[in-house]
C-alpha cells in the first residue's frame, strides 16, 4: 500500500501523542511511504518548538533529528513541481486550508496514493473532496 503522509501524522512517529501507535501501524503495512518537501521542515520546526518549550530536550531532539533523517532517507519525497502547485491552487479554492497544507494535498494528488493519513481535520475535508482516500488520526 503506498502511504502519503502529512506532517501532523509523520511527527505521531518521533513524538507519543494521540495515534501514534495508529501512525506506527500505518507505516508497518505500507509498500512505500511518501511526504512533500516541506514535511521536512515542518516537522524538524516543531520539534524544535518542543525543545523551545521545555516538553523534550536537546538530546531527545537530537536523536529524533537522526531517526528522522535515516527514515526520510528511505521515503518518497515529493518536490515543489507545477503539477503539485496547480493541485495546490485547486485545494485552496475548494475550501478553507492554510498554504503548507494545500501543498500537502497537492504534492499528495501528483503522488497517488492509496492513502492519504493526516491529523487536520481541514486537510482531510479538502483531500476527501479532492478524491483522495484518507485516514484521520
Amino acid at each position: 500500500m503506498k502511504v502519503f503522509l502529512d506532517s501532523s501524522a509523520l511527527i505521531k512517529r518521533y513524538i507519543r501523542e494521540q495515534g501514534t501507535d495508529h501512525v506506527i501501524d500505518i507505516c508497518k503495512d505500507a509498500s512505500e511511504i511518501a511526504v512533500s518537501v516541506v514535511c521536512i521542515t515542518e516537522v524538524l520546526s516543531a520539534c524544535n518548538r518542543l525543545v523551545r518549550e521545555g516538553l523534550i530536550t536537546e538530546d531527545q531532539y537530537t536523536a529524533i533529528k537522526q531517526d528522522f533523517i535515516l527514515d526520510i532517507e528511505s521515503a518518497t519525497i515529493i518536490d515543489l513541481t507545477g503539477d503539485v502547485i496547480q493541485a495546490s491552487i485547486t485545494c485552496l479554492e475548494k475550501g478553507a486550508i492554510r498554504s503548507l497544507d494545500a501543498i500537502h494535498v497537492g504534492a499528495a494528488l501528483a503522488y497517488g496514493p492509496d492513502l492519504f493519513v493526516t491529523g487536520d481535520m481541514k486537510q482531510k475535508t479538502i483531500a476527501e473532496i479532492m478524491g483522495i482516500k484518507v485516514r484521520f488520526t
